[in-house]
């Protein structure tokens, strides 16, 4: 058992040494699940999901990488009571812009970065029942965010990351692709 994990230690340190910190030219996309959202809806509520890419545009003064992108992503709640049904759904797409701050040498699979995002959420509400003319009645709308993230990269391609901000949830976590 102890020979196993120092080999699976052994391959994990060997990957992780060959990958690349963030830089001009470097195009990433993430997948990833929400957990909490400040959008609002009642009853219970469909699992958010996102999506977002960032390319390397710029080095900056200093150990860093200013990068554009865009995000989309969606979430939506139903909730439904003695023969009245309510549906959310939320879709929020932007475009975002990031620094990746590359000052950790010794640890090039570490990518930190955090950013400002101007999205549009597209807010669409239909219902049935006996409150059914309100449908549509939620408003879409313009907005400015902020956002703090980091990535772990497994190999020079494959990593995971974990996004702090404003989207379709509070916290997004899941896959990240380094191409």
């Amino acid at each position: 058992m102890k020979k196993s994990i120092f080999i699976i230690l052994a391959v994990f340190i060997a990957v992780a040494a060959h990958a690349q910190p963030f830089q001009k030219g470097t195009t990433t996309a993430n997948l990833g699940i929400g957990l909490g959202t400040a959008l609002g809806g009642l009853g219970k509520a469909r699992p958010a999901i996102s999506a977002s890419v960032d390319h390397g545009m710029w080095d900056i003064g200093g150990p860093g990488v200013v990068s554009l992108g865009g995000y989309v992503g969606n979430t939506g709640y139903k909730y439904t009571d003695a023969g009245y049904t309510a549906k959310w759904n939320y879709i929020v797409v932007g475009a975002r812009g990031a620094y990746h701050y590359n000052g950790f040498k010794n640890v090039p699979n570490l990518d930190v970065y955090g950013g400002l995002m101007l999205g549009y959420n597209i807010v669409s509400y239909s219902s049935t029942g006996s409150d059914a003319g309100y449908a549509n009645s939620y408003g879409s709308g313009l907005g400015l965010s902020a956002f703090l993230g980091g990535r772990w990269f497994f190999s020079d391609n494959i990593g995971a990351y974990a996004e702090l901000g404003y989207g379709v949830s509070h916290l997004n976590v899941g896959v990240t692709f380094k191409f």
